[in-house]
């Protein structure tokens, strides 16, 4: 990792972005911009003064940019920039997606960008709870070999215990956190919706303690389970860090 202090920009303003430059922020890095974004007076809470540029000037400016939108929207945002100069020889690229590694980088790497891929393991409500839920969570970092320590760095300095996950591997690494999220969401659902209908009220507090206890005990119980190939997977892109 570089010594000292990078200057760090952000391109995508949803529930990932802001919260991670304000991670990087309080770790010590200055803060050059980000993208506007749907909800600018939320952005404004997690990043008090930092400028609002557009994607181009976000670049100019950073010695480290953050990409995080949609998967779907990452390989045109990262041609287009290509396409008009903005990658810098030696500036780092990262995005935050959980289904892709490095490869979609790889036109800001044939500009002489370093690409790197770092995805925080958690839910992001886009608020200051996140910075609380990333201390003690964990990254997947992926990144070519000679610049993996700055990927492992960094998810440190969000707060996370860095683990790497091979190129090949994103896109399996992409449908379990799928899985995980998406489904504990839609049993969430459809249990409260069940509840309601027989006259609980509150249902989701109702059913608080018990998911929580079963997560819980399902956690624990797969420590020790044998796990073997689950085979090919195709994550879609409602997957994101």
């Amino acid at each position: 990792m570089r010594s000292g202090r990078l200057g760090v920009g952000v391109i995508g303003a949803g529930r990932v972005g802001p919260v991670v430059a304000a991670a990087l922020g309080a770790a010590g890095h200055a803060l050059t911009g980000i993208t506007a974004g749907s909800d600018p007076d939320r952005t404004e809470a997690i990043l008090p003064g930092v400028p609002v540029l557009d994607a181009a000037e976000v670049v100019r400016r950073s010695e480290l940019v953050v990409l995080a939108v949609p998967g779907s929207e990452i390989p045109a945002l990262v041609e287009g920039l290509a396409a008009v100069g903005a990658w810098q020889p030696g500036q780092l690229v990262l995005h935050t997606h959980a289904a892709f590694g490095t490869d979609v980088l790889r036109p800001a790497a044939e500009k002489g960008a370093i690409p790197l891929a770092v995805h925080p393991a958690i839910t992001f409500t886009g608020t200051s709870i996140d910075l609380r839920q990333l201390n003690g969570g964990y990254a997947a970092v992926t990144a070519p070999a000679p610049v993996l320590p700055i990927a492992q760095a960094l998810a440190v300095e969000l707060g996370c215990e860095p683990v790497v996950i091979a190129e090949g591997d994103r896109a399996a690494y992409g449908e379990a956190i799928a899985t995980a999220t998406e489904f504990s969401r839609e049993i969430v659902r459809q249990s409260t919706a069940l509840l309601a209908g027989v006259g609980v009220e509150s249902p989701g507090m109702f059913l608080s303690a018990l998911v929580r206890s079963s997560v819980d005990h399902a956690l624990s119980a797969a420590f020790d389970a044998p796990w073997s190939d689950p085979g090919p997977t195709s994550p879609g892109d409602s997957i994101q860090g």
